[in-house]
């Protein structure tokens, strides 16, 4: 995979996260700043890799939690410290990492899309968007500015927008081949000049455990 600076800032994510993702981006926020922006509390923040957050939320609430190769499940403290923040015992709905980049606070979440109702809230300090794509291949973008929901649309169907079209709030517009977020993924790389290196997100990030919203 490509992940130069120049042809690839944001790309890579559809293709890391093939099944299902939700891509979030908030100026001028913290990566903890976003997480209680979308209900988390501070004291259930806890770093975790993309892999342990996988293994979380893949499991069920029977298995032993010596299945999960992330934790050494005799370390009563840490299991204790899961467990309290929601992560444990039974699987989230979703997992909420953030991180930084380029004077922004992001998000990625494996399957849900928990961020999005939250668009507003997320741009109290200059823009906001999220960047969903579903298990049946159904895209979705939020944008927000200083604190309120612009405009809601599926990329290259502007029939299907909410409130102000992507082309006037925006100027963006895609009327050509391929994946309607992959198209607005490399907008943003053009419009803010953002590369996020992939092994920085699969490392530990500050991560929320979200039991009040749905998987798709």
């Amino acid at each position: 995979m490509n992940r130069g600076r120049g042809e690839n800032g944001l790309r890579w994510i559809a293709d890391a996260y093939n099944v299902s993702f939700t891509f979030t981006l908030s100026e001028g926020l913290s990566p903890e700043e976003l997480l209680r922006a979308v209900g988390a509390e501070e004291r259930h923040i806890l770093p975790l890799t993309r892999f342990a957050a996988y293994e979380l939320l893949v499991r069920d609430e029977d298995d032993h939690l010596s299945d999960l190769d992330f934790l050494d499940w005799e370390d009563e403290a840490e299991v204790a410290r899961l467990t309290s923040a929601g992560f444990l015992p039974a699987p989230p709905e979703t997992i909420v990492r953030a991180g930084s980049v380029a004077g922004c606070a992001y998000a990625l979440e494996e399957f849900g899309c928990h961020t999005g109702p939250y668009i507003a809230a997320l741009s109290e300090r200059g823009r906001a968007f999220v960047v969903h794509r579903n298990a049946k291949g159904f895209s979705r973008v939020d944008h927000g500015l200083h604190g309120k929901a612009v405009t809601s649309f599926e990329p290259g169907l502007s029939d299907l927008t909410d409130a102000v079209p992507a082309e006037e709030a925006l100027g963006f517009v895609h009327d050509g081949p391929g994946a309607g977020d992959v198209a607005f993924l490399r907008f943003l790389e053009d419009e803010l000049g953002i590369y996020l290196p992939y092994e920085e997100t699969e490392a530990e990030l500050p991560a929320a455990a979200i039991t009040d919203t749905g998987r798709e």
